[in-house]
């Protein structure tokens, strides 16, 4: 899905998809040290990036689209917190090399063929011993016609997410159904992949 679809998305008045975060982050944020390092990825308006904020966090937020992060810094200021913005296509673009302590993503719609380039560049963002969070859509919610992308080409196969996250230690993945309310564009009960991923410390 193209920069240039994305800042039309988001060019409308209201979050598109709501201002507060995603129930699995929400769920699994306990699992992150106090004052942590954090960069969200594939972030769009900042839901996700506020909320780590308000608990405390340093958190960067990187999306292809200047124009979601633009919603971004303003959520954060009606928050009353601060968070970095960085506009970059990770599908392409590499970010800095083990510098933080939690990374996550939500529905990060792009291509099959660069879907694991976009984790090996998270998973390579993390500290030794840091967490990967994420959660995405399925293949199979394509059957549920509840959000994300009408492509099979930008949705994950669970076989293969696990396949991607060898050899870190994975104390947590999850693929089947989940109720999601986020805005205009995730409305119902769909198939997610969910993962807690710990980067494998250095030998």
């Amino acid at each position: 899905m193209s920069k240039k679809m994305w800042d039309k998305n988001f060019e409308q008045n209201e979050y598109i998809y709501g201002s507060e975060p995603n129930a699995f982050i929400k769920e699994k944020a306990y699992l992150l040290k106090s004052r942590s390092r954090v960069a969200c990825f594939a972030e769009g308006e900042g839901r996700n990036a506020v909320f780590l904020a308000e608990l405390g966090h340093d958190v960067t937020a990187y999306d292809q689209s200047e124009v979601g992060l633009n919603k971004a810094r303003d959520l954060a200021g009606e928050t009353g917190v601060s968070i970095e913005t960085v506009t970059s296509d990770l599908t392409h673009a590499v970010p800095p090399k083990e510098i933080y302590d939690a990374a996550v993503m939500v529905f990060g719609h792009v291509p099959r063929e660069s879907q694991k380039f976009l984790v090996d560049n998270m998973l390579q963002s993390l500290k030794p011993g840091g967490l990967l969070l994420m959660e995405v859509y399925s293949e199979a919610q394509l059957q549920y016609n509840t959000g994300g992308p009408p492509s099979r080409e930008l949705l994950y196969d669970p076989e293969q997410v696990l396949h991607w996250l060898r050899p870190h230690f994975c104390p947590y993945f999850y693929c089947g159904e989940a109720d999601r309310v986020e805005g205009t564009k995730h409305t119902g009960v769909g198939h997610v992949i969910q993962v807690v991923v710990k980067k494998k410390l250095v030998k």
